[in-house]
C-alpha cells in the first residue's frame, strides 16, 4: 500500500493574484498608489491587463486643481489612453478572447487593469507587437484630420506643434499639402520640422506671425488652420491666419471657461469654424482603426513622439513633465511593467 504524500511533497498551487494597483490623485499635485481588488467584467465587457497609458494634456486642470473638482479622484482616473492584453472576458462577449492584445476606450487607465465594453475595444495587429499604442489620442488625430478636409496643394497652418500637432503635420504632408507650423517652444518647432513642416514660426508676437504667414501665402492666408493649443490667444490668432472661405478646425481641448473670439473676422472672411471633438464612441473606434492603417502605411509615425516613459510609481513626475514641458518633452507614457 502506497503511503500518503507528506505536506512537503505536495505540489504548491499558487493563488491567483486578485489585486490591482492604481494611481490615485488624492489632491492637486498629490498622487498615491493604492491596491484594490481587480475589477470584474460584466456582460459585454472585458478586463485588460494594461501595458501602459498615454498621459493627456486634458489631465492638467485636474492635476493642478480647480474649485469644481472633488478629491480623491476615482482610482486610475483620468487615464484614458490605455493598451494591453485581455485577461478576463464577461458573458456575451463574442469577438474578443483572453490573450488578445488591444487598445480601448477606458477611463481608469492609470492602473494595472481596467474594464472596457467590447464595442470600445480594437485588436492590435502583429506589426504593432512590442510597441506602445495609446489608441485614443491616435484615433483623435485621425478624426480631426478627417474633419479638416485637407487637399493636395493647400496651405495648412498647425497652431501648436506638440504631440497632436506633430501627428497632424505628418498627415497633412501625406496629402501633399504645404504646412506652416507655429509653436511656442523651440524644441517643438524642431519636432515639427522632423514631422515634415515646410515652414516654422515661433509663437511669440501676434502681429509678426500674421505678417509672416501673409508673406508666405502671397496675402491669401491659409485654406486650413488647425488650432491645437486649447488657449484663447492662439485660437484668435488662428482666425487671423485663415483665408477667405477657409476652414478653421478647433482641435485644442478648451477648458477653464468662456472664450472671447474675433467673430467679426470669422464673418468677414466667411470662415467655417469646426469643433473636431467627437462625442460618439463609434467615431473614436473608427479613428483608432484608421490610425492603425495610417501607421502601417507610414502616413503617421507616433513612436518618436513618445519622448518620456514613467512607471506607475512615477505618476507625479509624469504629471510634472506634462505641465512644465521641459526641453525634449513631447508625449509621456506610463507603463505598468
Amino acid at each position: 500500500m502506497r503511503s500518503a504524500r507528506t505536506l512537503q511533497e505536495m505540489p504548491v498551487i499558487p493563488e491567483e493574484n486578485t489585486l490591482q494597483k492604481s494611481a490615485v490623485l488624492d489632491a492637486p499635485g498629490k498622487v498615491s498608489i493604492k491596491e484594490s481588488e481587480k475589477p470584474q467584467p460584466k456582460d459585454g465587457e472585458v478586463r485588460i491587463k494594461l501595458e501602459g497609458s498615454g498621459v493627456c494634456a486634458s489631465n492638467i486642470p485636474l492635476w493642478e486643481g480647480r474649485d469644481w473638482f472633488e478629491y480623491p479622484v476615482e482610482q486610475g482616473n483620468p487615464g484614458h489612453e490605455g493598451w494591453g492584453v485581455i485577461d478576463a472576458v464577461g458573458e456575451g462577449v463574442t469577438n474578443l478572447k483572453e490573450g488578445d492584445r488591444v487598445t480601448a476606450l477606458t477611463y481608469n487607465a492609470y492602473a494595472t487593469h481596467d474594464i472596457a465594453k467590447e464595442d470600445n475595444v480594437v485588436k492590435l495587429p502583429e506589426f504593432l507587437d512590442g510597441k506602445p499604442f495609446p489608441g485614443e489620442p491616435l484615433g483623435c488625430a485621425m478624426n480631426i484630420f478627417s474633419r479638416s478636409d485637407v487637399k493636395k496643394g493647400q496651405t495648412v497652418a498647425i497652431v501648436g506643434s506638440g504631440f497632436l500637432g506633430s501627428l497632424l503635420i505628418q498627415l497633412a504632408k501625406s496629402e501633399d499639402a504645404k504646412v506652416i507650423a507655429i509653436s511656442r517652444r523651440d524644441f517643438s518647432l524642431e519636432t515639427a520640422k522632423e514631422a515634415g513642416a515646410d515652414e516654422t514660426i515661433k509663437m511669440d508676437d501676434h502681429y509678426q506671425i500674421i505678417e509672416k504667414v501673409k508673406e508666405l501665402t502671397n496675402g491669401n492666408f491659409c485654406e486650413r488652420v488647425i488650432e491645437c493649443t486649447g488657449k484663447e490667444w492662439p485660437l484668435n490668432l488662428s482666425i487671423e491666419l485663415t483665408g477667405e472661405r477657409g476652414k478653421l478646425i478647433v482641435a485644442g481641448f478648451h477648458q477653464d471657461g468662456m472664450r472671447s473670439l474675433n467673430v467679426q473676422m470669422l464673418n468677414w472672411r466667411g470662415i467655417d469654424m469646426i469643433s473636431a471633438h467627437e462625442r460618439d464612441s463609434k467615431k473614436y473606434i473608427k479613428g483608432i482603426e484608421d490610425a492603425i492603417v495610417a501607421v502601417k502605411e507610414e502616413r503617421m509615425n507616433p513612436f518618436p513622439l513618445f519622448t518620456h516613459t514613467f512607471s506607475l510609481d512615477q505618476m507625479e513626475e509624469a504629471y510634472r513633465h506634462l505641465t512644465e514641458r521641459p526641453d525634449g518633452f513631447i508625449k509621456a507614457i506610463v507603463t505598468t511593467n
